[in-house]
Order: C-alpha cells, then sequence, then structure tokens
C-alpha cells in the first residue's frame, strides 16, 4: 500500500529535498524558452536517478543513470521543448529511496514523468495514483544475493530461517520472492530485515545479517572483501531481473499528448542509439562518469543472457504485460497492495508506436 511508504518518505524527503535544491539548477535544460503556446506547460518534469557524489566532482554538473542520462547528454528533447518554449526540467532522485520520492512527487503533481521500478509503479496505481508505462526497456536490471565473505552458505536453501536484508517494495522483492519460490521456500521461511540499500549493505559488514538481496552494488562488498555474491539473476528467465522504466502522470499524458509524443520519441532514440555496436562501450562510460565504478558495471554485464539490442527494445510486448500481472498479483499476496490491481489499463503504447514511425525504425526491434 502507498501508505506504508510514508515512514519511509518522511525520513527522505529531507535529504531529498536538500539534493534537489542544491542541483537542480544545473540539472535543468540549458536551452533557452519563450512563453509557451497556449495550451501548453511551463515545463517538462522527469524524474531520474542521481548519485548526490557527482555534483562537486562533475563541477556542479548532474549526471543521471541509464537511459536518462543519454537523453539529458543527446539535448535533442530540451532543444525541441524550447521550440515550443517550454522548458525541459530533470528532478534528480536518489539511489537509496528512489520509489518513495517518486511516487511522493507523482501524487503531489511535481514531476510529470519518471524513469523508475516496476513494483513501486504497481504500488502506486494500486493506492490510487493513475500512472502508465510510456516506454518499456532500458533497465533490466540483475539482483544478486550476497552472504558474508566468510560464510559458509552456498544457496538460498542454506539461508532458511536466516535474516536477511531486503528493502521492501523496492524493484528487487519481487526477483527475491522468485528465487524463493523456485527453491520451493516463502517469505515467511526466511526472517526479512526491511532496510534500503545502504542500511543493508552495513547490516550485512556488522555480521547484523546473515545475507542481503540487492542490486550490482554487490560488486562493491566483493570488493571490500565484506560479502561474497551466491546467486544473481543472469541466467535465469528475464522475467526475474527487475525494470525500470519510463512512466507518465495519466493527466499530463490526456492533457498534453504533444509533449508526451517529444519524451517518448527523445526515450526511443536514446535506446536505438545505445543499442548499436558501440553502444555497450559509451553506456559504459556513461554509467561510469554517473559515478558508478566501470568495473561494477561491466561485472554487471558480464555473462547476461539477454542480448544487447534486445535490452534496449522499447515495445510493449506480452512477455512485459505478463510480467506487470504477475508482479501485481505477488505485491497483494505479500501485502504491498490491500486489493487486486488490473494491470491492463497501466500500458500507453501509442507514444513508442508513434516515436517507431516517426524515427523510421518499425523494422528495428520487430521479432
Amino acid at each position: 500500500m502507498f501508505d506504508a511508504f510514508v515512514v519511509q518518505r518522511r525520513r527522505a524527503l529531507a535529504a531529498w529535498g536538500l539534493m534537489a535544491a542544491a542541483i537542480v539548477g544545473a540539472a535543468g535544460s540549458t536551452c533557452a524558452t519563450a512563453t509557451p503556446a497556449a495550451g501548453l506547460p511551463e515545463a517538462v518534469r522527469i524524474a531520474a536517478v542521481a548519485r548526490s557524489a557527482n555534483v562537486n566532482a562533475n563541477g556542479g554538473k548532474v549526471l543521471f543513470a541509464g537511459s536518462s542520462a543519454i537523453v539529458a547528454s543527446q539535448g535533442w528533447l530540451a532543444a525541441e521543448l524550447a521550440r515550443l518554449g517550454v522548458r525541459l526540467e530533470w528532478v534528480p532522485v536518489t539511489t537509496n529511496s528512489v520509489a518513495v520520492q517518486v511516487n511522493e512527487a507523482f501524487a503531489n503533481k511535481s514531476i510529470d514523468f519518471a524513469q523508475y521500478g516496476d513494483l513501486p509503479s504497481i504500488i502506486a496505481n494500486a493506492s490510487g495514483l493513475q500512472t502508465r508505462l510510456v516506454v518499456p526497456g532500458g533497465s533490466l536490471n540483475n539482483t544478486y544475493l550476497v552472504v558474508p565473505y566468510n560464510s559458509t552458505a552456498r544457496s538460498i536453501n542454506d539461508l532458511k530461517g536466516k535474516k536477511i536484508a531486503l528493502h521492501r517494495g523496492r524493484p528487487w522483492e519481487y526477483p527475491f520472492s522468485r528465487l524463493l519460490a523456485a527453491n520451493g521456500l516463502k517469505n515467511t521461511d526466511v526472517k526479512l530485515l526491511n532496510l534500503n540499500p545502504q542500511a543493508g549493505a552495513a547490516a550485512l559488514a556488522s555480521g547484523s545479517a546473515d545475507a542481503f538481496f540487492t542490486l550490482s552494488d554487490a560488486f562493491l562488498l566483493e570488493d571490500k572483501k565484506i560479502g561474497r555474491v551466491i546467486w544473481a539473476s543472469k541466467t535465469p528467465p528475464q522475467d526475474w531481473k527487475m525494470r525500470a522504466e519510463v512512466w507518465g502522470s495519466a493527466d499530463f499524458l490526456a492533457r498534453y499528448p504533444q509533449m508526451a509524443q517529444l519524451v517518448a520519441t527523445a526515450y526511443v532514440k536514446a535506446h536505438q542509439s545505445a543499442s548499436v555496436d558501440n553502444g555497450r562501450d559509451d553506456y559504459i562510460r556513461a554509467e561510469a562518469a554517473a559515478g558508478q565504478p566501470e568495473s561494477v558495471v561491466r561485472r554487471e554485464l558480464e555473462g547476461d543472457n539477454r542480448p544487447w539490442k534486445a535490452r534496449w527494445s522499447p515495445l510493449l510486448t506480452e512477455e512485459v504485460k505478463a510480467h506487470y500481472a504477475a508482479e501485481a498479483e505477488y505485491a497483494r499476496q505479500a501485502g504491498l497492495i490491500s486489493k487486486p490491481l488490473d494491470t491492463g489499463h497501466l500500458y500507453a503504447p501509442q507514444f513508442v508506436q508513434q516515436a517507431l514511425v516517426d524515427l523510421k525504425l518499425q523494422q528495428y526491434w520487430a521479432p
């Protein structure tokens, strides 16, 4: 339930507000804009993950993660909006509480779009918010089960009855549930410690957690000989990966379809440029510039059985729909939402479909 985020929200908003106030000016578009045409908004606001450490390291310039970084660096969206007298505003969110910050921002109408995770999107819509998946694909991150460096555990089965740090309601909770189920286990067969990634890593290091389920920050724990990865989602079905995609306010999409189309087209352009042969190296360099160690980015990609071009597909496939339907059912069973959610109304595929036509990419990701 969205109410379950309230405590986390209050803790996160202070830090988020300080960060946003410090860098939102640097994050905004540099394109000069005139007065917006009649019927258009003054700005299009997109929330994206930014690492606060980058602010000083990059001379005050904010660098974002994933395809949002590509959209920002290409400058096409900012320029197209500026022609209409509309500003592009990037709203930075911090890695420790992306879901809380984005859902709160959608609720108070301070953003129009966000690139963020699948499970928080389900929770938001089940709470009564109305958002739509505008551009699928781009971020299909792997998840990792980490144990203390000297632990004798070799699999999830060795952790039955043990304490596992997991940030509830975040996108990687669903892959964790899939790992448990595949081994005949349930959430109640382990002792879940609801901790954000930073606190989870600290719990692993201090010995107060027997394991930690997280993203590629697992490699940093290995490098420091604090932890050891005993499972990764690289080879199981693609449905086990966490998805972070572009969601938009349903109200904004209905009121400003022209603006929504520009946003969708910008992200499809970014996906296509990233998907080419040399796009992989460009992506690695961009992620490293945004604060993620290059060795971590490379290890995240090594051994992943998802074809590089397919990773960036913006198509709303049956596979994507099935993922959200199954995840919504998990959210209900796990008590994250209070009633079933019909995921069939969560999609707005028309914007990607038009972008593919405009960019002459109709067959580029065809099955």
